[in-house]
C-alpha cells in the first residue's frame, strides 16, 4: 500500500462503514454480522422476514445496539402497501395516496408521528420513508399508491409533514427516490427506467418536495436507479456525480439542493444497477458518485458478501477509480447520523409521546370517496353478507407478496356469511373476462357482489371483468384500492386510495353501513 493512502486498519473500517447489509434470523443477529458491527460497520437493514412482533424485534436490535451503539438500523415503514413491522397483518396507517387525499398536512404529521413511535419501540433508526414522488404517470408499476399525489405542491407539503412527525420521534427520515420515480412506467427492481425530461420541468416539478425536504431538515435522502439524460446521458442517477454531487449536494446558489445529510442508494442489486454494472463495481461507483450508505438489501447478505464487497471499494480506492477522501467523507457522514440517531433515540425514549389513538384508522376514514352513478337512490346497506371478488394484479417487488389486503376479512368481521375469493389475470386470460364474470355470479348466487380492484386503469381484464358484472348485476359495488385513474363504476363506487388493513375497514364500514364516527370525509 502506498504512503498516499490512509493506514489499511482506516481504509478497511471505511470501505466497512458505507455497506448497509440485511440478513436472515428474528431472534439471535448472525455472529458474523455482530462481528462486522464491532469491526466498523455503521448499520443494517430490517425487511418482513426479521420481524414477528415488537417485543421480538426490539430484543434483536437491542443485540445489534450491543455490538455498537450508534448502529444504525434501517427499514421501510412507508405505511400503507409497504410496511416491514405489520407484513403479515397489514398496515394500521393508509399510505401516502390517502393521506393526500385527505390533504391535511396536520394528519400527515400526526401519522408519520404514531409511526416514529413504533419504530422507536423497536428499535429502528432510520426509515427509508416517506417517497417524495410526484405520481406523473398513472401507468407508473412501482410508486402508485405510494406517491402523495400528481400536484408538486402537495407532495411537498405532505413529505415535510411527514419528514418532521418521524424526525421528532428520534427517528431519521429517509425521502426518497431522488430525482424522482414518478414519471416512470419501468420498474427500477427489474430494468433501468428512462426519464426523458428538460430541466425545467424537473426543476419545476420533480424536485420541488426533495427541496422542500431538505429545507425542512430531512436527514437523509435515497437515490434512485433512473437514468434523466438531461443530467447524466450514460449513468443512473444511484451512479452518478451530476445527480449526486452537482444536483443533491451543490449548494443552491450554484442550482444544487445543498443537501448535507446522509445520501442512501437504494438496493444496489436491483436489476437496474447490478444487471449492468455488477454488486461490486455498484458499490464502488456509487460511493464515487456520492453515495454514503449503500444498501445491499433484497436478499440476506452473509459475511463473504460483505467482505467482498468491502474489499471491491477498496480495491477501487488503490485502483484510482474512488478517491479516498470521498470514502472517507462517506464514512464520516453515515457514522455521524449514527451518532445523531443514538442521542436522538436517547431523548425520544425518555420523553415518550402519546399518538393519538387509531389515528391510523381516522386517516384512512377522510381519505375514502363515494360516488353513485346521477340519479340513483341513496344506497341501501345489503340485506344479507355479500360475495366479495377480489382481482389480484401482480405486486410489486416493494410491496412483496405476503400481506394481505382488500375488503373481505374486514367486511366478515362485520358481516359474518360474507363469501370471497381471488381472481387473477391467468385466470382472466383462460377463460375470457365475460366467462370470469359468470363463474364470479355463479359462485354468489343470491349474495350481493362487491368487486374489489387495484389500478383497473391498468389492467384491462379487471375493467373488463366489472364491466360484464355490471352489465348483469348493476347493483354491483366497486372498491378501487390502488390509484383511482378510471372513471367510477358500480351501484357505488368506493375509492380507497391504498389498499392498507385501514382502508379495507374503512371501505367494509361503508358497504355495511357501519357506523365509524365522525372522522370519515367522504363526498357522495
Amino acid at each position: 500500500m502506498t504512503t498516499t493512502h490512509r493506514a489499511t486498519d482506516t481504509l478497511t473500517r471505511d470501505a466497512l462503514a458505507v455497506l448497509q447489509p440485511t440478513f436472515a434470523g428474528t431472534t439471535e443477529a448472525p455472529a458474523w454480522l455482530l462481528r462486522q458491527l464491532e469491526m466498523g460497520m455503521t448499520g443494517v437493514g430490517l425487511f418482513g422476514r426479521n420481524v414477528q412482533s415488537t417485543q421480538q424485534l426490539a430484543a434483536l436490535t437491542a443485540q445489534l445496539r450491543a455490538a455498537n451503539p450508534e448502529v444504525l438500523i434501517a427499514t421501510d415503514e412507508e405505511a400503507g402497501d409497504v410496511t416491514r413491522l405489520e407484513l403479515i397483518g397489514g398496515s394500521s396507517f393508509p399510505g401516502n395516496l390517502a393521506l393526500g387525499a385527505a390533504d391535511d398536512p396536520g394528519l400527515t404529521r400526526e401519522v408519520a408521528t404514531a409511526i416514529g413511535h413504533r419504530l422507536t419501540e423497536c428499535g429502528v433508526t432510520v426509515n427509508w420513508a416517506p417517497s417524495a414522488d410526484i405520481n406523473t404517470d398513472p401507468g407508473n408499476p412501482v410508486i402508485g399508491v405510494r406517491s402523495f399525489g400528481q400536484d408538486p405542491d402537495l407532495v411537498a407539503r405532505h413529505t415535510v409533514a411527514f419528514v418532521e412527525g418521524l424526525q421528532s420521534t428520534g427517528v431519521a427520515a429517509c425521502v426518497k427516490h431522488f430525482p424522482g420515480h414518478g414519471n416512470t412506467s419501468v420498474d427500477s427492481h427489474l430494468a433501468l427506467p428512462r426519464i426523458d425530461i428538460d430541466l425545467d420541468t424537473l426543476h419545476s416539478r420533480e424536485l420541488v418536495p426533495f427541496k422542500a425536504a431538505v429545507a425542512a431538515g430531512t436527514r437523509c435522502v435515497m437515490s434512485a436507479h433512473i437514468l434523466l439524460p438531461v443530467l447524466d446521458p450514460d449513468r443512473p442517477g444511484t451512479l452518478s456525480p451530476s445527480v449526486l454531487t452537482g444536483l443533491l449536494r451543490a449548494p443552491e446558489a450554484d442550482g444544487g439542493l445543498g443537501f448535507d445529510g446522509v445520501i442512501y442508494s437504494d438496493a444496489i442489486e436491483m436489476k437496474a444497477i447490478e444487471a449492468v454494472h455488477g454488486l461490486a463495481r455498484g458499490c464502488a461507483l456509487a460511493v464515487a458518485a456520492g453515495a454514503d450508505a449503500i444498501c445491499v438489501g433484497g436478499t440476506p447478505s452473509d459475511e463473504a458478501e460483505v467482505l467482498a464487497l468491502r474489499d471491491a471499494i477498496i480495491q477501487a480506492v488503490r485502483d484510482g477509480d474512488l478517491p479516498e477522501e470521498r470514502l472517507h467523507d462517506a464514512a464520516e457522514r453515515v457514522r455521524a447520523l449514527g451518532r445523531w440517531t443514538a442521542t436522538a433515540r436517547t431523548a425520544a425514549t425518555a420523553t415518550p409521546g402519546a399518538p393519538a389513538r387509531d389515528i391510523g384508522l381516522a386517516a384512512a376514514r377522510r381519505a375514502v370517496r363515494v360516488t353513485r352513478p346521477a340519479g340513483a337512490a341513496p344506497y341501501t346497506p345489503p340485506a344479507r353478507p355479500p360475495y366479495v371478488a377480489s382481482f389480484h394484479p401482480v405486486a410489486n417487488i416493494a410491496v412483496g407478496h405476503h400481506t394481505p389486503w382488500g375488503v373481505a376479512t374486514e367486511l366478515e368481521r362485520l358481516l359474518p356469511g360474507t363469501r370471497s375469493a381471488e381472481h387473477t389475470a391467468d385466470r382472466a386470460r383462460e377463460l375470457g373476462p365475460a366467462a370470469l364474470a359468470a363463474g364470479i355470479l355463479q359462485e354468489a348466487g343470491e349474495q350481493p357482489v362487491v368487486a374489489v380492484l387495484r389500478d383497473a386503469h391498468r389492467h384491462p381484464w379487471m375493467a373488463d371483468t366489472v364491466t360484464a358484472l355490471l352489465a348483469a348485476r348493476p347493483d354491483t359495488v366497486v372498491v378501487e384500492m390502488g390509484v383511482p385513474a378510471s372513471s367510477p363504476t358500480g351501484a357505488l363506487h368506493i375509492a380507497t386510495h391504498g389498499a392498507a388493513r385501514v382502508c379495507g375497514r374503512a371501505a367494509a364500514e361503508i358497504i355495511a353501513g357501519a357506523p365509524a364516527g365522525e372522522d370519515r370525509d367522504h363526498d357522495q
